[in-house]
């Protein structure tokens, strides 16, 4: 028998986090963060990370595991994960997998097999240093003409994809896109993935909220505090929230054009968030509402109850 795995996914501020923990409670559950920036310790506020009064007492992983300047890839968090399931299950508690980083979610739930090859650090930094003189535009040109496959799903802005996916070109003469087309389609374990959400337009409203909340919050002091921790340059620094707060320290933003490119950069991120999970995984989609919530969230817990009997 396979385990069973549960994940919530969907757009940023859709309301994930509170489904999780209501899953988790009642159905005796631990929550497995599926963000790639939550990694992160002193990350805190522009990554929406759980406060522990939101917890409720639910234990909580992939939270505060990293130091801002280390890197953690989808292989790193792959292997973590798959760790926690286990750990999880041995305790007789159910996998919550909550997040919205797709990429991510999918390389647990479908044992997603990477490149064996280990990262060369000369080359990493070689690659990273031409993007930091050049710009990124030379290397993403580069992976066109190697990859284009790779290319399309590779934002020139994602640096660290963009470089992973020339190391491996470089070090083995082999593509990403060709590791990809050996992934095995049948996951190791029994999923079910709920996927929230809600009307366009309710949705963006609630991103731009979340936004104006976190800068109240001391969005603002938490990168001041990360420049000052000598964090500036990390690639955890090109998260939504950070790059547009440390532009406008430098000066090349003012805080009404940074706080306006927050909630810009995070509705087009939920818009590739959706995109992602309708085209990459087998979802069981919930549309919500603000005002029908409570009774909406007792049919997914019913929906699941289904599937933990089955």
């Amino acid at each position: 028998m396979k385990k069973k795995v549960v994940s919530i996914v969907g757009p940023t501020a859709v309301g994930k986090t509170a489904l999780g923990i209501a899953a988790a409670k009642k159905f005796r559950g631990e929550i497995i963060s599926g963000d790639s920036t939550q990694v992160y310790k002193g990350m805190d506020i522009g990554t929406a990370k759980v406060t522990p009064e939101e917890t409720e007492g639910i234990p909580h992983h992939m939270i505060d595991i990293i130091k801002p300047e280390q890197p953690f890839s989808v292989a790193d968090f792959q292997e973590h994960v798959k760790y926690h399931i286990e750990a999880i299950h041995e305790r007789g508690n159910l996998p919550i997998i909550v997040g919205g980083s797709g990429l991510y979610i999918q390389s647990v739930l479908f044992d997603y097999h990477f490149s064996d090859q280990r990262r060369d650090e000369k080359l990493t930094k070689k690659l990273f240093q031409q993007i930091e003189a050049e710009g990124p535009d030379s290397l993403y040109e580069r992976l066109k003409q190697v990859d284009p496959e790779q290319a399309k799903k590779v934002h020139p802005n994602n640096h660290r994809r963009l470089v992973r996916a020339l190391e491996v070109y470089e070090l083995t003469g082999l593509t990403m896109s060709e590791y990809q087309k050996e992934q095995q389609p049948e996951s190791p374990y029994d999923p079910y993935i709920i996927g929230l959400d809600m009307d366009r337009a309710i949705l963006y409203e609630r991103i731009n909220r979340r936004v104006d909340n976190m800068i109240e919050a001391g969005l603002m002091e938490e990168v001041k505090f990360l420049i000052a921790n000598g964090y500036k340059n990390c690639q955890s620094m090109h998260a939504i929230g950070y790059k547009e707060i440390a532009a406008y320290l430098d000066n090349r933003l003012s805080q009404a054009e940074a706080v306006n490119a927050i909630k810009q950069n995070s509705r087009k991120y939920a818009k590739r968030q959706l995109t992602w999970f309708r085209n990459k995984l087998d979802v069981n989609w919930y549309q919500l509402t603000e005002k029908e919530a409570a009774q909406q969230m007792k049919l997914i817990l019913n929906d699941l109850a289904g599937f933990l009997e089955s």
